[in-house]
């Protein structure tokens, strides 16, 4: 009897110290969160999340910083991040490329992109480019080629009518705009980069864009539409209301990664609201509903769950 007893404290034992080694194993997991490089708004609302993921649901959330949009969106389609932030026409072009995994969390906030010049610069609208040297390329973010095309044809302009200066992506359209080496830049309001640049070259602006020049826009690109804005502290360089480019940020991840953690990302991004949009004020249009929106790329489960329990329906794009 005391050999039987001694044998089923010893499994007993075997099973809770397997027990303890699963759970201190799931809960030193790591997840990867692929955004934009440093000093994007993309990677500051990737590291607000991935904060509140830490701080609400537990889960240890890494943010993995690349190139372009054309790197986040496979890496995620293939299950080797499982979170990524890129524009709508990424995923959408991720999905139409052949990435069948690919899969919506949903919207995270909306991108207000326009042309930023030299506040000293004499340039006021888009038309005003004519001529001047633009960046233009987006070798790591196609899609933003796509955007800036469109921005200047809403003005009747084609790389033609321009001095083209090649550039990677949006960080260093920014950096060759300090440089001297452009006359304007592109880039979304709230990134760190845009008060860098209204720092150094002593004071930036938006140019205007037409809003009968949408049509031409659309043709390039159906994804972009114009958001009123007004002066305010995240719209660096506004003095006046104005409407500028826009388009959707989305988190994306792959079907192969578990429901349960989709679940959380949401619930901790609504729950978390507040301390999100104290690192990301970007993030103050999110909300659930704002979040779920029709698309072309498919829901992830565990995100079409959420929703549900909110009494939620897709909401059509503006």
């Amino acid at each position: 009897m005391a050999v039987v007893a001694v044998g089923r404290l010893t499994r007993l034992g075997s099973a809770l110290a397997a027990l303890t080694l699963a759970t201190t194993t799931a809960s030193a997991q790591t997840y990867g969160f692929a955004t934009l490089p440093a000093g994007s708004l993309s990677h500051v609302i990737s590291s607000a999340i991935s904060k509140a993921m830490k701080e609400r649901a537990g889960l240890n959330v890494l943010v993995q910083p690349a190139a372009g949009g054309n790197v986040i969106v496979p890496l995620v389609a293939r299950g080797e991040a499982e979170v990524g932030l890129v524009n709508i026409m990424e995923a959408q072009d991720g999905l139409d490329g052949g990435l069948k995994d690919l899969r919506l969390i949903g919207a995270a906030q909306g991108l207000r992109t326009p042309f930023f010049v030299r506040k000293d610069s004499g340039m006021f609208k888009v038309a005003d480019l004519k001529g001047k040297r633009v960046t233009m390329g987006f070798s790591a973010m196609r899609q933003i080629d796509q955007v800036t095309r469109a921005v200047l044809a809403s003005a009747g302009l084609t790389e033609a009518d321009v001095r083209p200066v090649l550039v990677p992506n949006v960080v260093r359209s920014a950096d060759d705009f300090m440089a001297g080496n452009s006359d304007m830049f592109f880039f979304t309001f709230g990134g760190p980069k845009v008060r860098e640049a209204d720092a150094t070259v002593g004071g930036i602006r938006p140019l205007e864009m037409d809003p009968n020049g949408m049509p031409a826009a659309r043709k390039i690109n159906p994804w972009g539409y114009l958001t009123d804005i007004s002066p305010g502290p995240f719209y660096t360089g506004v003095d006046k209301p104005m409407q500028v480019y826009s388009f959707d940020n989305v988190m994306i991840t792959s079907a192969k990664v578990p429901e349960d953690f989709v679940y959380k990302l949401l619930d901790a991004m609504e729950k978390s609201k507040g301390d999100i949009v104290a690192i990301a004020p970007a993030m103050a249009e999110f909300s659930p509903a704002f979040a779920y929106k029709q698309y072309g790329v498919p829901y992830h489960p565990g995100a079409l769950r959420f929703f549900k329990e909110r009494h939620l329906s897709p909401r059509p794009l503006e």
